[in-house]
């Protein structure tokens, strides 16, 4: 029987990033993720510093509400469970929300949301190494990480009605949570450990239980 929490390193981890499929499919959801909730996405302090060096470039790409939000409070704040989290617009909306029309597989999908943070950082891909695209929770999504006061690290996995149509696509090709977020894992714990993750999917793979 699969247990329900592996552990690599100091990092524990749902097996449910092993089983579950799962692929991002904009056509359908149109970025809905950056504009429903009711709190914005986690941050770091880092983060916070990399989002305010960055907020003159695109500054003029976010909506005057969003403009008035961070005048008033800055790019982040304390929610009701005391952690640091991107600010929103109408309870809901991140300030970052921006809207354009993109190419996805083939075809032209309008009016699709955006993180106008991560749109400058792709401009800018390959004129600085390492640079700060978006907060790694964004990223790492549906993944969701928690960190304990004992030095350890959780990664558990979330169900969002929101993102059906990435479970699935995810089904469709046949792709795994932990493949798909391949990028956004190694940024966050190093290749070293994502490849440890990989062989330890591959090893319960051989053993039947994925």
């Amino acid at each position: 029987m699969l247990p329900p929490i592996l552990q690599i390193g100091d990092v524990l981890i749902s097996t449910e990033i092993l089983t579950e499929r799962f692929c991002c499919d904009l056509a359908a959801c149109k970025g809905a993720c950056c504009i429903e909730g009711d709190a914005g996405a986690p941050v770091t302090l880092d983060e916070i510093g990399e989002i305010e060096n960055m907020l003159d470039n695109v500054w003029n790409d976010l909506s005057a509400s969003a403009q008035a939000i961070i005048d008033r409070q800055g790019v982040a704040y304390t929610d009701q469970e005391g952690d640091l989290v991107t600010s929103i617009v109408g309870g809901k909306d991140c300030v970052f929300t921006c809207y354009d029309d993109i190419q996805a597989d083939g075809a032209t999908i309008g009016n699709c949301c955006l993180c106008a943070l991560e749109r400058i950082a792709r401009r800018q891909k390959g004129k600085e190494s390492g640079r700060f695209v978006k907060p790694i929770s964004c990223a790492l999504y549906p993944i969701r990480e928690k960190r304990f006061s004992d030095g350890t690290t959780g990664l558990n996995f979330h169900h969002w009605k929101v993102c059906e149509s990435a479970f699935k696509k995810g089904k469709e090709l046949d792709l795994p949570a932990y493949q798909f977020l391949k990028e956004p894992l190694t940024r966050r714990f190093g290749k070293a450990w994502y490849d440890e993750l990989c062989s330890v999917a591959d090893s319960l793979k051989a053993q039947g239980y994925l």
